[in-house]
C-alpha cells in the first residue's frame, strides 16, 4: 500500500547511565543464565533441565528506571505548563495521532553557533534555500549536528529556537518541531548567562513556555539527519508511547523515505 520506501532510524538509544543525561536512566539487565533463569524456575517450578528447548536458558528481560525525557521523546503540551491556548494542556495520551505521521521537512542550521538563537529569518531563509512552503501538519525537523557528539560533553553544545521561531512555525500549521540535540530551546548555560545578564526571566525555556500560548510538540534527541536524501518528500513517524497522564512518551522516530 505504501509502495517501496527505505526506513531511516532518526533515534538514539535509551541506555544505562548515558553521559548525555544530565538525569540518566539506569537499566538492570536480566540475563538468561543468571536472574532470567531463576524467574522462570520459581514462576514454573521447574529444573533448568526441564528447559529442553533453551537448554537450561531461561529469558532475557530488563527493567528501567527513567523519566520520560530520556532518549529519543516527544513532548506532549503538558509538559510545558497545565494549560495551552486557555485549555487544559494535553498530555501524551491525548496527543493527536495524525500529528505524529505526517510529512517531515529538514532545515539545516548548522550554521548556526553554539548557543546562538535559531530566528525566524533563520526558518525563512532555510525554506526558501529547499524550495518548500509549510504545510499544515509538516513535521519540521532542525540539523544541528549535535548527535555525532553523543556522549560528550560537546553534546550539549547546540543552538536552538526561541519564542518567536516556535510560535512562527505554529502559526504555519505545524504541530510537531523536531531536534536532533538535547533542547529545543538553547543551551540551559546560554539562557542563564542571559538572565544574569539582563534579570529578564523571558531568557529562560522560552520555546517550551510558547506552548503556553499555542499549542504544540517537540521531538527532542533526534538522530541521523544527515542520512536523509532530500530535505523533505518523505513521512516522519514518531508515534510516543501511551503513557496515561505524563508529560511525554519515548518514540522511535523513524524517516520514510520513498525509493
Amino acid at each position: 500500500m505504501l509502495g517501496k520506501i527505505r526506513l531511516i532510524d532518526l533515534s538514539v538509544p535509551l541506555e544505562d547511565n548515558a553521559a548525555h543525561e544530565p538525569m540518566p536512566a539506569r537499566i538492570s539487565y536480566v540475563t538468561h543464565e543468571g536472574e532470567g533463569l531463576q524467574q522462570m524456575r520459581q514462576f514454573f517450578g521447574i529444573e533448568p533441565k526441564d528447559l529442553v528447548y533453551s537448554n537450561g536458558l531461561g529469558w532475557a528481560v530488563e527493567e528501567v528506571r527513567a523519566i520520560t525525557h530520556t532518549g529519543t521523546h516527544v513532548d506532549a503540551p503538558y509538559h510545558y505548563g497545565p494549560t495551552s491556548e486557555g485549555r487544559p494542556a494535553r498530555r501524551i495520551d491525548e496527543v493527536p495521532l495524525e500529528w505524529c505521521f505526517a510529512p517531515g521537512v529538514v532545515l539545516d542550521m548548522r550554521g548556526k553557533a553554539n548557543g546562538e538563537l535559531v530566528a525566524v529569518s533563520d526558518l525563512q531563509a532555510a525554506l526558501d534555500k529547499i524550495g518548500h512552503s509549510l504545510r499544515p501538519l509538516d513535521i519540521v525537523l532542525l540539523h544541528t549536528g549535535a548527535d555525532k557528539r553523543l556522549n560528550s560533553p560537546a553534546y550539549f553544545e547546540q543552538p536552538g529556537l526561541g519564542r518567536e521561531g516556535v510560535l512562527w512555525l505554529v502559526e504555519q500549521g505545524v504541530r510537531v518541531i523536531g531536534i536532533d540535540a538535547y533542547t529545543l530551546d538553547r543551551p540551559f548555560a546560554s539562557m542563564l548567562a542571559d538572565f544574569r545578564r539582563t534579570g529578564d526571566g523571558r531568557a529562560i525555556w522560552p520555546a517550551h513556555f510558547a506552548g503556553l500560548a499555542r499549542e504544540y510538540c517537540q521531538i527532542e534527541k533526534l538522530a541521523n539527519l544527515d542520512q536523509l536524501p532530500h530535505p523533505n518528500g518523505f513521512y516522519v513517524s514518531c508515534l510516543p508511547v501511551k503513557i496515561k497522564g505524563a508529560s511525554a512518551g519515548w518514540c522511535r522516530a523513524v524517516a520514510l523515505v520513498p525509493e
